[in-house]
């Protein structure tokens, strides 16, 4: 069984999705620090041609909390930032068959952050057709007080993995011969680079899988989705 790990983010980028339809299982940490300036809760999308952050806004609280533990503002508008995202990309052509993907994520009624994330990636995994299971870390019968490699490592032995697949991002976090000396084969997965139409605009990557799914097909989605080697 192959298996990755990532922690959620709100509607990454196509690797993350590439992660997951490369494994068997996939496992999204619930039980992992919220990092303040990362992307856990924001992303970008395409605007009049450039890129825009777009983000959900929290409840104030401790830094030191899990993402589990992270709550939606009272505040959070979730129309306002579905008619964000249906103005930015309202001409795209494949708008109309996406929208009712954005309805399902962005109304989401769940306050608690990690669960609004898990809804999202849950979604747009559907409409992407990977069928890969997806587990919950805190539901996997291991210490979690482990840090890193380690716990990444007695995740792998929870669930029986003979292979582990990582974002490339993590390729100097990890030793492949510790992974080794457990029966575990480590490989790192890495995107290969992707451009498509973005109307008349100049090209801008790395864009949150919404941009993806605006301008491509499900067959291009398809070869996309495959478009990486592992390292």
């Amino acid at each position: 069984m192959k298996l990755a790990i990532m922690q959620p983010y709100f509607l990454p980028y196509i690797g993350y999705f590439q992660l997951i339809a490369a494994v068997d299982l996939f496992i999204v940490y619930d039980n992992i620090k919220y990092t303040k300036k990362g992307w856990i809760n924001r992303n970008r999308m395409l605007r009049d041609g450039k890129d825009v952050v777009f983000s959900l806004p929290l409840k104030n609280d401790s830094d030191y909390l899990d993402v589990c533990a992270r709550e939606l503002a009272a505040s959070f508008d979730r129309t306002k930032l579905l008619k964000q995202l249906e103005g930015a990309y309202s001409r795209a052509p494949h708008f109309t068959r996406t929208r009712s993907l954005l309805e399902e994520i962005m109304l989401y009624q769940d306050a608690n952050l990690f669960r609004y994330l898990h809804h999202s990636i849950i979604k747009v995994c559907e409409h992407l057709g990977i069928k890969t299971e997806i587990k919950i870390s805190s539901d996997i019968d291991i210490d979690h007080s482990l840090k890193g490699q380690d716990k990444v490592i007695a995740l792998c032995d929870a669930i029986g993995a003979s292979g582990y697949i990582n974002a490339i991002g993590g390729i100097e976090l990890y030793s492949k011969e510790a992974f080794r000396d457990r029966g575990i084969d480590l490989a790192f997965l890495q995107t290969n680079p992707i451009n498509y139409t973005q109307l008349d605009n100049t090209f801008v990557p790395w864009l949150s899988i919404i941009d993806v799914i605006m301008f491509n097909s499900p067959e291009e989605i398809g070869r996309i989705l495959t478009n990486y080697k592992l390292i």
